[in-house]
């Protein structure tokens, strides 16, 4: 798909019309989704990316891949990805729509933290 086409497809979406996303686009979107709920996290934390790599017995380029939407973890891996960020993660997914939630373990959040625990969706 080229340029021109995407903003296309945005601008159809935009306008209410029915857009049809390819598995493709769905699956980036999810990675991405959960990226950013991994950086918005470790950001209110204020880590680094190679600390919680060190928590959860991960490279530092792990983190970024993540963080960048170019993996998606392991359940496994995400239960230790939560841990290091001293957080539960709650996963919603629901048709082609994903959404990732960090809450902060405790019941209260870091000043930077949105009041939805610093969630993200695609």
């Amino acid at each position: 798909m080229n340029h021109s086409e995407w903003k296309t497809r945005r601008t159809r979406k935009l306008l209410g019309e029915t857009v049809e996303e390819s598995a493709a686009y769905v699956e980036a979107g999810c990675a991405f989704a959960l990226g950013q709920a991994v950086d918005d996290r470790r950001t209110a934390l204020g880590l680094s990316q190679a600390e919680p790599a060190r928590r959860a017995e991960m490279t530092q380029p792990q983190i970024s891949d993540i963080e960048g939407g170019d993996s998606v973890p392991t359940l496994p891996l995400l239960t230790r990805l939560a841990k290091a960020l001293d957080a539960a993660l709650t996963i919603g997914l629901d048709r082609d729509t994903s959404a990732f939630t960090f809450t902060p373990h405790g019941g209260h959040q870091p000043e930077e933290a949105s009041a939805d625990g610093r969630g993200s969706a695609a």
